[in-house]
């Protein structure tokens, strides 16, 4: 897993970006997202698919049981991300409501017309323009 950049954010294109340079390799991939979460500040276990992969016994969710090899002080690190929702943009809280919310029904409806493009236009405007404009 390449962390030398990393973002703390509600998705990958609002998210904040931050350089940490670390790098995680591993054969369990449940393992390699239980350390990766709790570089992040969060409990592994509180994630559902981590903790139902663990249940699974498709891999080891729980950091306390994962051995970790290589630089052991940056394994130690909390970067104290905020977790997606807490400062979520006007974009992204929008795009909340669609997916989960109250705008799911006419978002799916919506999207099966002539919007759609218009829908794709406007993100890659805010996202490309305003949010994390191109250096």
């Amino acid at each position: 897993m390449d962390g030398t950049f990393v973002g703390d954010g509600s998705r990958l294109r609002c998210m904040i970006p931050y350089t940490k340079n670390v790098i995680l390799a591993s054969s369990d991939q449940v393992a390699i997202d239980a350390i990766a979460a709790k570089l992040m500040g969060i409990d592994p276990l509180s994630i559902k698919f981590i903790r139902l992969a663990r249940e699974l016994g498709l891999g080891c969710g729980d950091p306390r049981e994962i051995e970790i090899v290589g630089d052991l002080a940056a394994a130690q690190q909390n970067w104290h991300f905020d977790r997606p929702f807490k400062n979520m943009t006007f974009a992204s809280r929008i795009q909340h409501k669609m997916h989960w919310g109250p705008l799911k029904r006419p978002a799916e409806w919506s999207l099966k017309t002539f919007l759609a493009p218009w829908a794709y236009m406007a993100s890659v405007i805010y996202h490309d323009s305003i949010w994390y404009p191109p250096r």
